[in-house]
């Protein structure tokens, strides 16, 4: 039989769903148009203040290439990014004339290559300024109560000394509950970065990042920084404001099935059908970044009807109640993140924050998509 008269199986309807490229078969469209809307937003918002644009872990899982040039044509002038590395990722795909400062700081064997790449270090502790002194513009990370990295308060008045005479392009800090927008700790820390500013060189100030922008203009100060907004979820813990959605997760049908009640799914038959029912099974599971602690709490969408998650979640493999879509066939695409499937939803469902469904499975299936090992 040749292949123009053989009869259509599941291995076409996905080859034919999904185009047959990349080594696993869910799939990534990254939308970069709304990141570019969703920066816009925030630019709106800070009014006066800058509105850089945070694009470290490789844009948030998104895509470094499908971010950063979507931002410097939306008007961003500053980045953000983690590493050195992130930022020569950066500088070639935002090109020169764009700021881009480096979260995690510097060593003094690190300045030629800051140099080269037109990068800033943010300096973190009395070590690294101490380094760092006189090789070249530079900015100053403040703890004013998150305990990750900055200078402490008590160590404000060193670190101003030795900056004496550098040039000083930011003075920053990072709030550690502004997901909770009315959190006392907001204010105190505040209270805290605008005091300890004082004691620096004139420089632009910085508190804010993506929930942090809005609590409101007083945390807005010269510059805020969105990171996870750009990419569709505002962080905040409750009343987020709608983003555009930027990553769309889709997996296909592998096959559906009627089963009768007390029908048990998956490993560990974890749960039990109640009623009859029809199942679908779908080409997506941890190995490809789905969170196991969505098991019996996930969901999918076919054709914008909600498919609740059956049992545990396996390695390659997500069983559903299809119930809700009676004309499901294998072959047939699944949104597991998307315009229905919401990022915060998603999150939510797996007890975790959306940046960690950003970077976890939107990240590992892009990158399986590519082709990367």
């Amino acid at each position: 039989m040749n292949d123009a008269t053989r009869t259509p199986n599941i291995g076409d309807a996905i080859a034919d769903k999904v185009g047959g490229a990349g080594p696993r078969a869910a799939r990534v469209t990254i939308d970069s148009a709304a990141i570019a809307e969703n920066w816009r937003s925030f630019a709106h918002l800070s009014g006066a203040a800058e509105c850089a644009a945070v694009v470290k872990a490789d844009a948030y899982g998104v895509g470094a290439d499908a971010a950063v040039p979507a931002l410097a044509q939306a008007g961003a002038a500053t980045f953000f990014t983690a590493t050195l590395e992130e930022a020569r990722t950066v500088r070639a795909l935002s090109g020169e004339g764009k700021r881009i400062f480096v979260l995690n700081g510097a060593t003094a064997q690190d300045a030629a290559a800051f140099s080269a790449c037109g990068a800033v270090p943010v300096l973190n502790s009395l070590a690294q300024i101490a380094a760092w002194s006189s090789r070249g513009p530079c900015a100053v990370h403040i703890d004013t109560g998150m305990n990750r990295l900055g200078v402490s308060l008590h160590e404000v008045g060193e670190a101003a000394a030795l900056l004496h005479g550098v040039k000083l392009e930011l003075v920053m800090s990072h709030l550690a509950c502004a997901s909770n927008i009315i959190d006392p700790m907001n204010a105190r820390q505040r209270r805290a970065f605008f005091d300890a500013a004082a004691a620096f060189p004139p420089a632009p100030l910085s508190l804010a990042a993506t929930a942090g922008a809005l609590i409101g203009p007083n945390y807005q100060f010269d510059m805020i920084r969105p990171g996870l907004g750009l990419y569709g979820s505002a962080g905040l813990d409750r009343d987020n404001p709608r983003l555009r959605t930027v990553a769309h997760v889709t997996a296909p049908v592998l096959q559906v099935r009627d089963v009768e009640a007390g029908a048990m799914f998956g490993y560990g038959a974890t749960q039990t059908a109640s009623a009859p029912m029809r199942t679908a099974v779908a080409a997506i599971g941890y190995a490809d970044g789905y969170l196991r602690s969505a098991s019996g709490k996930g969901f999918a969408f076919h054709n914008g009807r909600r498919l609740p998650l059956l049992g545990r979640v396996s390695m390659d493999l997500l069983i559903f109640d299809a119930s809700a879509a009676p004309g499901i066939a294998p072959g047939d695409m699944v949104e597991l993140l998307g315009d229905d499937a919401r990022l915060d939803d998603v999150a939510a469902a797996a007890g975790t924050a959306p940046y960690e469904i950003l970077t976890t499975l939107v990240g590992a299936v892009r990158r399986a998509q590519k082709g990367a090992p």
